[in-house]
């Protein structure tokens, strides 16, 4: 049983952390307390490895201004010249197209799912294309945007 002030009684069980892990973190401690008692106090390894000094400001660019490619879907009327009219706004837009994908509506439906893959382009332009499609008639609802990074090396 543990007693905490914040805390009060606890109760810990279990295998624990092994001989390895803990001869580890006691070598650790052991490390900090000789660092701390030979280093003089200006130069002591802090906590986070670095002096608090040494932390700058990172600048972190505008939301209109990123660049990403995005993942849209939307759910239009199934009509011809939907598609033709998305796809316009986002040329007009300067917006690239990877991929397309838009299936058969199910029996009975009236609207369809197109869902479109972009290559990077500014989030400001993105925004503008999106507020023109949501504005079609034939379009229902809100465009879903999801903002795409690749995790390759190149």
């Amino acid at each position: 049983l543990v007693k905490g002030d914040a805390v009060g009684p606890t109760l810990y069980y279990g295998a624990g952390a092994g001989a390895d892990p803990t001869a580890s973190a006691v070598v650790g401690d052991l490390v900090d307390v000789v660092r701390a008692m030979t280093a003089d106090p200006e130069n002591r390894v802090p906590h986070l490895a670095f002096q608090p000094d040494a932390l700058s400001d990172t600048p972190i660019l505008p939301m209109d201004e990123i660049e990403t490619a995005y993942y849209l879907r939307l759910l239009a009327n199934d009509k011809p010249g939907v598609l033709a009219d998305v796809t316009r706004i986002l040329g007009e837009s300067g917006i690239s197209i990877e991929a397309i994908l838009q299936k058969e509506p199910a029996q009975g439906e009236t609207s369809v799912p197109i869902i479109l893959l972009t290559h990077r382009i500014r989030e400001k332009q993105m925004n503008a294309a999106i507020a023109q499609i949501e504005a079609l008639d034939s379009i229902y609802g809100e465009v879903v945007r999801i903002r795409l990074e690749a995790l390759d090396a190149d």
